[in-house]
């Protein structure tokens, strides 16, 4: 079951029913099936005070995944994702917010598909996949 939540902001996502088809569809093209899987919009200050706690880092970011899967065929986890950090990085790179959002999306999902963007290679194959998985998203600019 994926669904969506906020934490400590203000935040409405639209065309729900539709994002939650796009993620089904990814997870099932890699011959998985989804288990809880959480994304929760957050503040900046929120995220980096699980990037604090957890992962012992001191810095903002905009998006932070947990794994919770307890069997190999099945996704599951909490992906934490900064309103504030997709909205400075859409305006930054000048692209839409929801398009942004989109990508930070299937980026936590990917993330807990296996892939990873540690070394310029694997970051490569991360944002190689994101685009294929975005172009498959029919509602781009109006999540």
């Amino acid at each position: 079951m994926i669904r969506f939540f906020n934490e400590d902001i203000p935040f409405s996502l639209n065309k729900k029913n539709e994002l939650i088809s796009w993620l089904e569809n990814v997870i099932s093209s890699h011959s998985l099936h989804p288990g809880p899987l959480n994304y929760i919009f957050c503040s900046d200050e929120y995220l980096l005070n699980i990037n604090r706690k957890f992962l012992t880092h001191d810095c903002l970011t905009d998006i932070i995944t947990f794994d919770n899967s307890e069997s190999s065929n099945e996704i599951a986890g909490d992906i934490f994702i900064s309103i504030e950090r997709v909205k400075e990085n859409s305006e930054s790179i000048g692209t839409n917010f929801y398009q942004e959002l989109s990508r930070v999306i299937i980026h936590g999902l990917l993330h807990l598909l296996g892939f990873d963007d540690k070394t310029e290679a694997d970051k490569l194959l991360m944002v190689t996949k994101e685009e294929e998985y975005l172009s498959l998203l029919k509602m781009k600019g109006s999540t």
